[in-house]
């Protein structure tokens, strides 16, 4: 063996040396993982993490914020998460005092449980503060979901660097910006990528929509009279925070009214995230004529695990709030109009911030309008009933359910870290290097 040689065995032998002593101080002790998810949507990516990790090691004690999905892999929340859940720059400013107060016991709760990790997934306005206070004292700060300095503020990446050891990315096109700036940055994918259900990809429609109706009271009733006298079914689902839902459903129900003008045998189903959205959603329609209370059933069914999916699956297209519900729809190959409408001031302020033309993923991830956007004053109930009735059409309905799937497989192969493996690869290489800096 040549002296170069025996140098780098002998150089192999010390490192492997230091990863399994590192092994074995992890898994000394209890690891503490503070996490913090900020909506809904984090809810259910924090409850991915934390069943991977959950499966690597039965003794974590996870610490911060989370939904019902959380708690369920073992997280008791300090505080509800609809307390981070604030939608718009206009609207954050309004609730800044108890979000500063949500942080302070947050960090106070990180210090008392002593944290080895922290975990912030999504809301980084809010995550990022949390972590630029816990990276300086030892804390491997994770931020999960990239912020969007793709789109808009590339600047912002000094700030990421300084309050993160690495950054999950959820989509392929997120990691130029990481290589550009020399920051750690990985492509998990999201967490829809494994757990959408393909039997619901796989089952005729027809029969999708049989077994989703006769498993909840609520359908069966609304369908009992028309099953056999419904021309197509539309999934209506206008968001998961109380600011999206009380801004775009009108405009949706505007466009719905016309709908069922031109064909009423249309049928609208409405699935929500809990009950108490259930009673925000009816009680919007509610307000409007009795023609269209009549064509739509508002359902929430805690009974069936993501029952949004499935009466996407159900549904001939879906009608949606720009989110992540455009990807669900994208991943089971359900067609799509995509409606959203901000805060006028906070739109505006974006506008001139945007480097990006699209607002739904689909579009972000082919960097084509494959589904059609209506943002703004484009959201009006002339132009959805226009455009729903357009995609219905067999052409424009085929052609787009070909471009959706061409995306999907592209998302598909470049999308293949598990965010657990990720995560400890990269705590394992900064340790590494800290212990042996040459």
């Amino acid at each position: 063996m040549t002296d170069s040689a025996t140098s780098h065995h002998h150089t192999d032998l010390i490192y492997q040396a230091e990863t399994d002593s590192q092994v074995a101080n992890i898994n000394a002790t209890p690891l503490v993982i503070g996490i913090v998810a900020g909506e809904v949507s984090g809810d259910s990516l924090g409850a991915d993490f934390m069943r991977q990790m959950n499966n690597l090691r039965d003794d974590i004690v996870w610490v911060g914020v989370g939904g019902t999905k959380m708690q369920a892999q073992g997280l008791q929340s300090i505080f509800p998460l609809e307390r981070l859940a604030v939608m718009g720059l206009v609207e954050v400013m309004s609730q800044l005092p108890d979000l500063l107060k949500a942080r302070r016991e947050l960090l106070s709760a990180f210090k008392a449980a002593n944290i080895d990790w922290f975990v912030g997934i999504d809301a980084p306005d809010f995550n990022l503060r949390v972590s630029k206070k816990l990276k300086p004292q030892g804390v491997f700060c994770v931020q999960y979901v990239s912020p969007s300095i793709w789109a808009w503020r590339e600047s912002r990446i000094h700030n990421i660097k300084a309050a993160t050891n690495l950054v999950l990315c959820l989509f392929p096109f997120e990691l130029p910006v990481y290589e550009r700036h020399n920051h750690p940055a990985i492509c998990v994918g999201h967490p829809l990528l494994r757990t959408i259900d393909q039997t619901l990809i796989d089952t005729p429609i027809n029969q999708r929509r049989s077994e989703l109706v006769w498993d909840n009271d609520g359908l069966q009733q609304f369908f009992i009279e028309r099953f056999d006298d419904v021309s197509q079914l539309i999934c209506v689902m206008p968001g998961s925070r109380r600011g999206e839902i009380t801004a775009i459903l009108p405009l949706m129900l505007d466009g719905i009214q016309k709908l069922i003008l031109l064909d009423p045998k249309l049928c609208f189903i409405i699935p929500t995230v809990d009950q108490n959205h259930q009673y925000i959603v009816q009680e919007v329609i509610d307000q409007r004529s009795e023609q269209l209370r009549a064509a739509i059933v508002v359902v929430y069914d805690d009974t069936q695990p993501e029952f949004s999916q499935h009466a996407m699956a159900a549904s001939d297209i879906v009608m949606l709030a720009s989110g992540t519900a455009t990807l669900e729809a994208m991943l089971l190959e359900r067609p799509m109009v995509v409606v959203y409408q901000l805060n006028q001031l906070t739109y505006q302020i974006a506008k001139r911030l945007v480097k990006v033309p699209y607002v739904a993923l689909p579009n972000i991830l082919a960097n084509a309008p494959i589904v059609p956007e209506l943002i703004q004053e484009q959201a009006s109930g002339d132009n959805i009933c226009r455009t729903v009735m357009r995609l219905l059409q067999p052409r424009a309905y085929a052609e787009q359910l070909h471009d959706l799937l061409v995306t999907k497989q592209s998302l598909q192969q470049q999308s293949n870290h598990e965010p657990s493996n990720s995560v400890i690869e990269q705590w394992f290489i900064q340790n590494t290097d800290t212990v042996n800096p040459n």
